[in-house]
C-alpha cells in the first residue's frame, strides 16, 4: 500500500487505509501521514481509528482539518498530556461554536497552565463575558493571577471587573492605580469603596476615600475626612466645588477655631466665589485676624470697583447711542420740512364746460340753444346721453 501512494491516480482508499493500519500498527508514521494527505483521506473514517486507538494529538489535528474545532478543543482538554500544545489550542478556541468551552477552557489553564492564563482570556476578550470570567477566578481564589486581563479590559466599564481591580490595587496598597481608575472607570460601588478604606493606615488611602465622598457629591463627609487627616487644601478645594455657602463659611470657622490664620487667608481666596465680604469681614474683626483678611477685601474692593466701572461705561454708551438717535431723528423732520418749502404752489382747477361766467369768473360761453322743432331732447355735454330717472 505504501508503494501505491506514488500512482498518478491512486484512490482514497489507499491513504486512508494506510492511515489506519499505520494507526494500529505504525504509530510513528501516522503524523506525518496525515499531514503530507490530509486533502485525499477519508477523514471520518481515519478520526474513528484513531479515537479508537486513543492516538489524542492525530485526532486532535485530524479535527482541525474537518473544521470540527469544538471536538478538538474538548480533545485537548481531555487529554492535555498528549494533544495540548498553546499556540494551536489558541487558533482552536476562537473558532468553537459553543460558547461554554470558553469558560471550560479558563478552568483548563487556571488548573494546568495558569502562567498562561492571561494569554488565552486576551484571544477570548471579545467573546466571553468578563463578569462570569471574574466570577470563575474570584471563587477559585486567584483573582490577582488575570490582573494583565482586567487591566486590558477595563475600557468596557464593566462593573465587575472596576471593582476586582480596585480591590486589587487596595491590596497592593497602589493609590495612583487606584484613583485613576475612580477617574476614568466609574461603573462601581463608589460609597462602599470610600467606606471601606475610609479608615485605611495608609494616609493617601483616605485621601483617596474623600475625592470618592466628593466625587459622589457627599461634600460634608469628604470635608470632615479632609479635616480629620489635616488635609486641608483638600477641604478648601471640595467646599469650593460644592458650591455650597453655607459649607465654605463653616469651614473659615472652623479655621478660626483651630487658630489656623494662614488657612484662613487662603480660604477667602480658594472659595472666593461662595464667601460673603461681610461674613469674612466680621470673622476677622472678632478674632483680630484683619491682617488676613485684608488681601481678600482689596481683591473683592478692586473686583466691585470694575464691576460699577463697567456698568456706568455701557450706562454712558447707552445713553449716547440714544441721544444719537434722537439726533438723527431730529435732522430727518427738519429735512422733510426743507423739501416742502422748496415745492411750488399748486395751480387752480380748470372750470367744469356747461359753467357759466358768473360761475367760474368767465372764460368759457354757455352752448347754444337746442334747435327749435325737430322734437330732439338736447344733448349732454360731450355727447352723453341723459341718465333715466327709476
Amino acid at each position: 500500500m505504501e508503494s501505491g501512494l506514488g500512482l498518478e491516480r491512486a484512490h482514497m482508499g489507499i491513504f486512508t487505509e494506510l492511515g489506519v493500519l499505520y494507526a494500529r500498527y505504525r504509530y510513528e508514521k501516522l503524523m506525518e501521514h496525515i499531514k503530507l494527505f490530509s486533502t485525499r483521506l477519508n477523514i471520518p473514517k481515519l478520526i474513528r481509528a484513531c479515537d479508537e486507538q486513543q492516538h489524542w494529538k492525530e485526532l486532535t489535528y485530524l479535527y482541525i482539518q474537518y473544521d470540527e474545532f469544538d471536538n478538538a478543543a474538548t480533545t485537548v482538554m481531555n487529554h492535555s498530556p498528549e494533544a495540548w500544545d498553546h499556540m494551536q489550542f489558541k487558533d482552536i478556541v476562537v473558532k468553537v461554536a459553543n460558547v461554554e468551552l470558553y469558560y471550560k477552557a479558563v478552568h483548563f489553564y487556571l488548573q494546568e497552565h495558569p502562567e498562561l492564563i492571561n494569554d488565552v482570556l486576551n484571544v477570548l476578550a471579545l467573546r466571553v463575558d468578563h463578569t462570569r470570567v471574574v466570577d470563575i477566578m474570584r471563587k477559585a481564589g486567584h483573582l490577582r493571577l488575570v490582573k494583565p486581563y482586567m487591566v486590558a479590559v477595563q475600557s468596557n466599564n464593566v462593573s465587575a471587573v472596576n471593582e476586582a481591580l480596585n480591590e486589587i490595587y487596595v491590596e497592593e496598597e497602589d493609590y495612583d492605580r487606584l484613583r485613576e481608575s475612580i477617574d476614568f472607570h466609574d461603573n462601581f460601588d463608589q460609597i462602599g469603596l470610600a467606606q471601606k478604606i475610609e479608615k485605611h493606615e495608609l494616609l493617601e488611602m483616605r485621601r483617596v476615600a474623600a475625592y470618592i465622598y466628593k466625587k459622589a457629591g457627599r461634600w460634608k463627609q469628604s470635608i470632615a475626612l479632609s479635616k480629620k487627616d489635616n488635609l486641608y487644601k483638600d477641604a478648601m478645594e471640595t467646599a469650593s466645588q460644592s458650591g455650597d455657602r453655607e459649607l465654605a463659611e463653616e469651614l473659615l470657622v472652623y479655621f478660626i477655631d483651630q487658630g489656623k490664620k494662614e488657612c484662613f487667608a487662603s480660604c477667602l481666596f480658594v472659595c472666593y466665589d461662595l464667601i460673603r465680604a461681610d461674613v469674612a469681614l466680621e470673622l476677622a474683626w472678632m478674632n483680630n485676624m484683619i491682617d488676613f483678611a485684608f488681601p481678600y477685601l482689596l481683591q473683592f474692593i478692586r473686583e466691585y470697583t470694575g464691576k460699577v466701572d463697567e456698568l456706568i461705561k455701557d450706562k454712558i454708551e447707552s445713553l449716547n447711542v440714544e441721544k444719537a438717535k434722537e439726533n438723527e431723528e431730529k435732522d430727518i423732520i427738519k429735512q422733510q420740512n426743507m423739501y416742502a418749502q422748496l415745492l411750488p404752489l399748486a395751480l387752480p382747477a380748470p372750470p367744469m364746460p356747461g359753467m357759466g361766467s358768473a360761475g367760474m369768473g368767465g372764460g368759457f360761453n354757455a352752448p347754444p340753444p337746442p334747435m327749435g322743432g325737430m322734437g330732439m331732447p338736447p344733448m349732454p355735454p360731450f355727447g352723453m346721453p341723459p341718465m333715466g330717472s327709476y
